[in-house]
């Protein structure tokens, strides 16, 4: 990489770096301003707008990267090849620990954005992300039904409708911080909803 392209993306990683900095505070986004991302970036805001051309984009690209770093930590967990149960306790550690490092505040205005519907009806963050982690939760349901853990008698679409509406109520900011302490029983408890009679 030649000088001038890793200063311009050095510059680029301050300006997210401060634009995360600034919405996980409680102001929220709607009172994010260029000239303050700017500003705590070191940067003009001539060139905040030069590489993200606008707020939203670059709102957007702060919540895409969060949540590419959670998808990437989850498709590490998946290629340790664990059994089921453990696989999905550190699954729900791994999302818990994400949501622990923002507050309430930048937890809302990431979902306001995630949820709000384009032209399509969905908008880009949330189509790639659902598609990401589906494809990972199914492979883990597999993985369950092989090891005997998931019954067979649920189909692919029941379980997935299943662990969304799991994973929506334990998204809600009121809801996470107070599951922490209790993964292992909420995980047990997913697993024993999905598991063979015997």
């Amino acid at each position: 990489m030649d000088g001038y392209i890793k200063r311009t993306q050095d510059k680029k990683n301050q300006v997210l770096k401060a634009a995360f900095n600034l919405m996980n505070q409680d102001t929220g986004i709607e009172n994010l301003t260029m000239d303050e991302i700017a500003k705590n970036a070191n940067v003009s805001k001539t060139s905040v707008f030069k590489y993200f051309g606008s707020k939203d984009n670059l709102i957007y690209e702060v919540f895409k990267i969060f949540l590419d770093k959670l998808g990437e930590t989850a498709k590490e967990i998946m290629v340790q090849n664990k059994p089921f149960e453990e696989t999905l306790i550190l699954m729900s550690q791994n999302k818990i620990h994400y949501l622990e490092k923002v507050n309430r505040q930048f937890y809302i205005d990431l979902m306001d954005f995630y949820t709000k519907k384009g032209d399509d009806g969905l908008t880009l963050i949330m189509q790639q992300y659902n598609k990401e982690s589906s494809g990972i939760m199914l492979d883990l349901f597999h993985r369950g039904r092989k090891e005997g853990k998931v019954d067979l008698k649920y189909s692919d679409e029941f379980l997935m409708i299943y662990f969304q509406a799991l994973v929506e109520g334990i998204s809600s900011p009121h809801i996470y911080q107070k599951v922490l302490p209790y993964t292992a029983q909420w995980t047990e408890l997913l697993i024993k909803g999905i598991a063979p009679n015997n």
